[in-house]
């Protein structure tokens, strides 16, 4: 039986069991793989299967609900088929395989907004991807934007929504920013931060600190705040006075690598000034959603991820590093390797080479690294 990457979300985000048999080569595997609280997985090649599947039924679970997974749908359809006629129940197959786990959005509701509207995370379970729209009054605005554009266009569809303005917090080093082609394709205005944008071949609307973008009849503001450090012009953005918009500089678990643009050292100040001054400075209260997660226990039981600014200072190890040396030592040395072709998705995001689609999904995948802690 078929599963869809909506009933596999449902899965890890619920905590509930499941047992994978994950076909791909030992290579791919050890470099990304489904993860969940209650999740097992192993890995057999598919050629190791050939012969037949008793390798696999050894090691499986006859009482567990199996999930078969490969690179894109069709060798974990045939081992699936292989183990039910070895006389197994409850075996599925991955719809679309990895590559389609890579690109699924869960749009989630974060929230109602006080001056009316909603706001929604939209989760790439896959990849540890964040984006986010706001809507109020038939307008939305989207923030850090996957490359799959089309789930946005929908979901404004189904809303009765028009999306206005299109935001990237920073110049992203880990996925491709459909961010522009969402702008080219609803006829939105498109944002970026300035400093990040110096070597950018298109044009964009600049990101001022303090001038805010209104939407729903004025009623919902999206307030810039510049907050340097993970990249030189990284921006938070604070919505209706409630969420706080992180980018890829403050996550529920860690904090953002200085190091993606090579400038380690020279961002590591910012990086401190903009976490331990500016955000030390804000309301407990407001509720941080960032653009990455990098562990699966960092959804919620509904698949969200977020938590109180307040709750981050007791518990996200990155904001409790009093020592300034000890801090620069954490964020530059010893971190989790770098984001895959991170170099040529910085250079598709500043518009400087066009790689074809089939390019950019191998481009993106593999995990996020952007966080400190992630390893």
């Amino acid at each position: 039986m078929k599963m869809t990457p909506h009933a596999l979300t449902q899965i890890v985000a619920g905590q509930e069991e499941l047992f994978i048999l994950d076909v791909r080569n030992e290579a791919e595997f050890s470099d990304w793989k489904i993860e969940g609280e209650n999740i097992e997985i192993i890995n057999i090649p598919y050629f190791d299967l050939l012969d037949g599947v008793d390798p696999a039924l050894e090691r499986i679970p006859a009482s567990k609900r199996l999930l078969v997974v490969c690179a894109k749908e069709g060798s974990s359809q045939f081992i699936g088929e292989q183990i039910v006629e070895a006389g197994r129940e409850h075996v599925y197959y991955l719809e679309g395989g990895m590559k389609q786990w890579s690109e699924y959005l869960e749009p989630i509701k974060v929230g109602d907004l006080k001056s009316g509207g909603e706001i929604y995370q939209f989760v790439r379970i896959g990849k540890g991807c964040l984006s986010y729209m706001v809507l109020s009054g038939g307008e939305a605005v989207v923030i850090d934007t996957a490359r799959m554009i089309q789930p946005y266009i929908d979901f404004a569809a189904m809303h009765g929504v028009q999306i206005k303005h299109v935001l990237d917090t920073h110049l992203h080093a880990d996925h491709i920013s459909g961010g522009r082609a969402l702008s080219e394709a609803t006829g939105a205005s498109y944002w970026l931060p300035p400093k990040d944008a110096e070597e950018v071949t298109f044009s964009y609307h600049e990101l001022v600190e303090n001038e805010d973008l209104l939407i729903g009849d004025g009623k919902v503001n999206i307030h810039p705040i510049y907050t340097p450090g993970h990249t030189i012009g990284s921006t938070t953005f604070l919505v209706d006075s409630e969420y706080l918009l992180t980018g890829d500089i403050l996550f529920v678990a860690s904090i953002g690598r200085p190091d993606l643009a090579g400038k380690a050292e020279d961002w590591v100040g910012d990086l401190r000034h903009s976490l331990y001054g500016l955000y030390s400075g804000m309301p407990d209260g407001l509720i941080v959603l960032p653009a990455h997660f990098g562990k699966v226990t960092e959804l919620d039981k509904r698949g969200q991820v977020s938590a109180k600014l307040g709750d981050l200072f007791t518990d996200n190890p990155g904001l409790n590093i009093s020592d300034e040396t000890t801090f620069r030592r954490t964020v530059t040395e010893n971190l989790p390797p770098q984001p895959h072709a991170y170099q040529e998705i910085r250079q598709t995001n500043m518009g400087k080479i066009q790689p074809d689609e089939e390019e950019r999904r191998e481009m993106e995948m593999g995990p996020n690294r952007c966080a400190v802690h992630d390893h």
